[in-house]
């Protein structure tokens, strides 16, 4: 029996990648035993029996490196923990940093060095673009009102306002664009990022670095319905080779461990880069639907077994979200708020 456990159930309107991932990683074909790491009660992987067998709150990563291992370090010796799935940007640096230390304790990780992680800032993309033989949107770097006015002068309406990792709003005047910029320096601080909205086919490429240059799968879609917090509600597969191509330069020029997502916006033969996830996406269970089940591969990689390569999927297959209800014990809540672990 493998034991694995999977952050980010948090599945609500802005979907952690969690139940995705032990969802793929059900469906692997190995005998595990799935527990679910939540930051909050309330997250509903907790209440998915059916997928996770155990849920644990877990510290905040700003608490320290040492009390987070501490944590995990009490599921290993209570109840065993051989892989960690990490699926938040919140917790990578964290683990990143502790990734041998965690190996020495046998928990085994398959995640992005610290050079890679880094890559997702926005402000690197110009340089990622450059390697890889792609484009940005026209770009501004801005501290201030000032540079922010200015920004906006150059590229001309609309924009998009963009904290430097995360948060993404579009502005179409200034007013709104200040706004915004007042709202991101308030809770991601500076400097901001003021860019020219680029038009075309919104499309992402789910997959997975071996951390040598290769890669055990890609997956592209096209997003065709997207909330208003910017996650894709539906989608449908695409074999765009121009878009597939440049995520395999990406990954071979950069040597990506890991699961990722490569968004980017498609206008004719040009493919803008938007974004690059150190992680796997929330809706990354549609490549276990279309026959290349990512997060069983991750935990294949993290075992050191042998992972398959082939990612022949078919165009035109449809992704949809949706949501669901559960009933649960009240005796479930309470557990997870009075012990910390259901």
């Amino acid at each position: 029996m493998i034991r694995v456990a999977v952050s980010g159930i948090n599945a609500v309107d802005n979907p952690g990648p969690g139940v995705g991932i032990a969802k793929g990683i059900r469906e692997s074909g190995l005998e595990v035993e799935i527990y679910g790491l939540a930051y909050d009660s309330m997250d509903p992987g907790i209440y998915m029996k059916w997928l996770f067998s155990r849920s644990f709150i877990m510290p905040y990563p700003s608490e320290g490196e040492e009390v987070f291992l501490q944590r995990l370090l009490y599921i290993k010796h209570n109840y065993g923990l051989d892989v960690l799935v990490s699926a938040l940007d919140a917790e990578l640096p964290l683990l990143i940093k502790a990734a041998d230390r965690l190996q020495t304790y046998g928990i085994r990780t398959f995640l992005p060095t610290y050079e890679q992680f880094k890559l997702r800032a926005k402000d690197r993309l110009p340089e990622v673009a450059e390697r890889i033989g792609v484009k940005v949107p026209e770009t501004r770097v801005v501290s201030s009102y000032e540079e922010l006015v200015k920004a906006t002068n150059d590229l001309g309406f609309p924009v998009m306002v963009k904290g430097i990792f995360y948060k993404a709003k579009k502005a179409y005047n200034v007013g709104e664009a200040t706004a915004h910029f007042n709202e991101i320096v308030s809770e991601w601080g500076y400097p901001v990022i003021v860019q020219k909205v680029v038009q075309g086919e919104e499309m992402n490429v789910v997959g997975l670095g071996d951390g040598e240059g290769g890669h055990y799968g890609l997956v592209a879609i096209k997003k065709l319905w997207i909330t208003s917090l910017g996650k894709i509600w539906t989608g449908v597969t695409v074999h765009n080779e121009n878009l597939l191509k440049a995520t395999e330069r990406f990954v071979g020029e950069f040597k990506w461990r890991g699961g990722f997502e490569f968004e980017c916006i498609v206008s004719g033969e040009d493919i803008y880069l938007i974004e690059i996830n150190p992680r796997f996406p929330a809706w990354v269970y549609f490549s276990a639907g279309v026959g290349v089940n990512l997060p069983a591969r991750l935990l294949k990689a993290a075992l050191g077994l042998d992972v398959e390569r082939d990612w022949d999927y078919e165009a035109g297959k449809l992704y949809v979200r949706y949501t669901d209800d559960l009933v649960a014990d009240m005796a479930m809540f309470q557990s997870i708020v009075l012990k910390g672990e259901v």
